[in-house]
């Protein structure tokens, strides 16, 4: 409180007590006790209005003790398990967190990793993939503005994701990894990588790269072959010793037959060998029998060009060629879909090729596209010619029926500029993605598809579009999201299959560590989407005869099941839809692969470098209580007074009004009592 407020509150004292006296002195015949009574009363009542009008605000300071925390992060991948480390990990968390003198010490919190981090005391060593790095980063986010060192308990081996070596650089805490596993080197031969092409085509051949590893001393003789079935389709003798220790096989096999081709990889183990999972891996080719072929058609150099050959060729089983307007009318049936980028007067005959023949295209709009002419030549829609420019934002429209798109997060995309005007459509069409400018939906169409005469075609009205495939890497850390997106775009245009009322979106073959989601979208009569429809999937295996059937979720614009616990084999499935008589049919393979067993070793060196890097320290299973010791003799991990200072002003005292309103009730009750009123 304020010098001068004190100065208030005492005149505004002297001010009640004068008025008080004024108003009941003079009018008392004898100065009996009632009316010092009455004044008294008066005085209290105008005293705290005065307050209240004068509103002085009080400090409230409270003081209080925050400890640090402890985080203890456990590794809960299934490479715990296979190095039979799972009950040291367990009995390690139990003895922390019951230490009495860590908990008087430190907030403990207790989290789980695998491919991502978990608050959670259940550990199972079930999760087949780890990402040490991501835990890392969490932990950053949720613990950046507190002492909290960290106590890292893993085999150290990490599956996928950055490097965590270096996660420390934006983990501000002390990591101490506590290191689970072997520390001995065995002698151990593994396929450390194979590297093949996901598709292959009819009739060619297909390259596959084999990275062989061997670790240890002697001079060692092995046998590399590859096997399809019972049959040996490939066998290579392979020498080892200490000084050349790793070999690069590669080879080709044949595209014979279309459909999925699985395949084994296998290195002959040695007698004495520990781990022989990593001697194996299975891995499996979809040979296809044509390759879709996409014409890039502009008159002069964009990068969107480029970045459209690179989102359209990340799937192997398309191709995208750069070609002038003129180069290309011979050439017509040679492409499945024509990407018209920014057209202008020199298209004219193309579009007239393109009619005559019923070919797809897609369509660019941008600053230098010819309105004029694209009004003149297509005939399904006509955009207002203004002259002037706009940059347009991304809405996704989540009633899209054609085909499933995924949302990738379109509105944090930066905006593409095109010919500010009106857009009007003669046929119906389906919108993709709406225009916004300046952050307001507008439900003009951005990208919209239509079909006419049997024929598809697309309109993207905006150049730039290569700066969404920058952002897209951006939000997350991989081209996979936009290339996806586009690609499906590219698959639905190229086609001219009939549309279904039930779509179903899986892949012929999936890695046993992957995630395997099955999507479907469902239309009613109207192919518009139907949200209110059961969807259920049917699933058997074909080797054992078991079948499965599982519930399809609504998510999004898109019903979803995960299968990723099945086990690995060949499938067949059905989705069918509960109330209409709707099905569609596939299969897909699982293929047996445990990226969590590769391993034979912990990870010493790595954990130790982090360790350094972060200013902590690593140890070993039986070296806990020392890090209890460190833990509690470290200056740095105290526990920190601190203090809140709230001000708090008079106006929000309830109880000041309570003690006007008792007053005047009072004064008024006494004054009645004695006939005064």
């Amino acid at each position: 409180m304020s010098s001068i407020t004190l100065v208030f509150i005492i005149l505004a004292g002297l001010l009640a007590l004068l008025l008080a006296l004024f108003q009941y002195w003079n009018k008392s015949k004898g100065h009996s006790k009632l009316y010092w009574t009455f004044i008294f009363l008066r005085f209290l009542t105008l005293f705290a209005i005065l307050l209240l009008i004068i509103n002085p605000k009080f400090e409230h300071l409270e003081v209080y003790t925050e400890k640090p925390n402890l985080i203890i992060a456990v590794d809960n991948s299934s490479s715990i398990k296979h190095l039979n480390q799972d009950s040291n990990s367990l009995k390690i968390v139990e003895s922390l967190t019951n230490n009495s003198d860590l908990t008087n010490k430190f907030n403990i919190e207790l989290y789980s990793f695998g491919d991502n981090l978990n608050s959670e005391d259940s550990l199972n060593f079930t999760k087949q993939q780890t990402n040490i790095s991501n835990a890392i980063n969490q932990l950053s986010q949720i613990y950046k503005e507190s002492i909290s060192p960290t106590v890292l308990i893993t085999d150290g081996n990490q599956t996928y994701g950055s490097d965590y070596e270096f996660s420390s650089n934006s983990y501000k805490q002390s990591i101490y990894p506590i290191i689970l596993g072997d520390t001995v080197n065995y002698t151990d031969l593994k396929i450390q990588q194979l590297n093949v092409n996901k598709y292959a085509f009819l009739k060619n051949s297909f390259p596959i790269e084999v990275f062989l590893i061997y670790n240890g001393s002697s001079n060692i003789n092995s046998q590399f072959t590859v096997t399809s079935g019972n049959n040996i389709v490939y066998s290579q003798p392979i020498t080892f010793s200490k000084s050349n220790n790793s070999k690069i096989v590669n080879f080709t096999l044949p595209a014979n037959s279309v459909g999925v081709s699985a395949y084994k990889a296998t290195l002959e183990p040695l007698n004495n060998e520990k781990n022989i999972v990593n001697n194996t891996k299975n891995f499996a080719v979809e040979v296809i029998d044509q390759k879709t072929k996409v014409a890039l058609v502009s008159d002069f150099l964009h990068p969107d060009l480029g970045v459209l050959k690179k989102s359209i060729e990340s799937n192997e089983q398309r191709e995208a060629v750069f070609i002038k307007p003129n180069d290309i009318i011979n050439q017509i049936n040679d492409f499945q879909l024509f990407i018209l980028y920014q057209p202008n007067n020199k298209f004219k005959q193309l579009f007239e090729a393109l009619d005559n023949e019923n070919k797809n295209k897609m369509i660019i709009v941008g600053t230098k596209t010819d309105i004029d002419f694209l009004n003149t030549t297509d005939k399904n829609y006509n955009q207002q010619i203004t002259g002037q420019f706009e940059d347009y934002q991304s809405e996704m429209n989540l009633n899209f029926a054609p085909f499933i798109i995924d949302d990738i997060d379109f509105e944090s995309f930066p905006p593409l500029k095109s010919n500010y005007g009106d857009v009007t459509f003669s046929i119906p069409f389906e919108t993709i993605l709406f225009k916004k400018v300046n952050n307001i939906s507008t439900k003009e169409p951005l990208l919209a598809t239509f079909e006419t005469n049997g024929k598809r075609e697309g309109i993207l009205f905006g150049e730039n579009i290569w700066q969404w495939r920058a952002q897209s890497y951006i939000n997350a850390k991989s081209f996979n999201d936009f290339d996806n997106f586009i690609g499906k775009l590219v698959q639905y245009l190229a086609s001219n299959k009939k549309r279904n009322r039930l779509n179903v979106d899986y892949e012929s073959f999936y890695n046993g560590t992957g995630n395997i989601i099955i999507k479907a979208q469902f239309f009613d009569k109207n192919f518009e989407f139907d949200a209110r429809e059961t969807l259920t999937i049917s699933v058997k295996d074909t080797i054992s005869n078991k079948e499965k059937s599982f519930p399809l979720i609504l998510k999004n614009n898109n019903y979803q099941v995960d299968l990723s616990n099945l086990s690995p084999s060949e499938y067949t499935f059905k989705v069918y839809a509960k109330n209409e008589n709707i099905s569609q049919s596939g299969s897909f393979q699982i293929l047996e692969y445990d990226v969590e067993q590769q391993f034979l070793n912990a990870d010493v060196t790595k954990l130790q470098r982090l360790a350094n890097n972060s200013d902590g320290k690593s140890y070993f299973i039986d070296d806990t209580n020392t890090l209890v010791n460190d833990l509690l003799n470290d200056n740095r991990f105290v526990a920190i007074q601190k203090s809140n200072k709230n001000t708090i002003p008079l106006i929000d005292w309830k109880y000041l009004l309570l003690l006007i309103a008792l007053t005047l009730t009072i004064e008024w009750f006494l004054r009645k009592y004695n006939g005064l009123i």
